[in-house]
């Protein structure tokens, strides 16, 4: 049996504020990307979209209220 890793709300916020975007530790997913999509107006967070990217690439293991929050917030194509 294959035991998988879900990404879920803590690991988001944990890749975010890995990035150097200050987000508080109790932020729900929509929380984290509306912080994160700020931070990145207010100055490129020039990692942020090739995060989001690799996120949404696995979505087979990105839990659903992660993927809805950074479809919604994080829209980079």
């Amino acid at each position: 049996m294959m035991i998988v890793e879900l990404i879920d709300g803590d690991d988001f916020r944990a890749q975010l504020t890995a990035l150097g975007i200050n987000i508080p530790e109790n932020a729900d997913p929509d929380t984290c990307a509306q912080i994160a999509a700020e931070a990145h107006r207010k100055q490129a967070v020039t990692e942020l979209p090739t995060l989001v990217r690799k996120l949404i690439d696995q979505k087979d293991i990105l839990l659903p209220s992660v993927r809805h929050a950074i479809e919604r917030f994080l829209p980079f194509e």
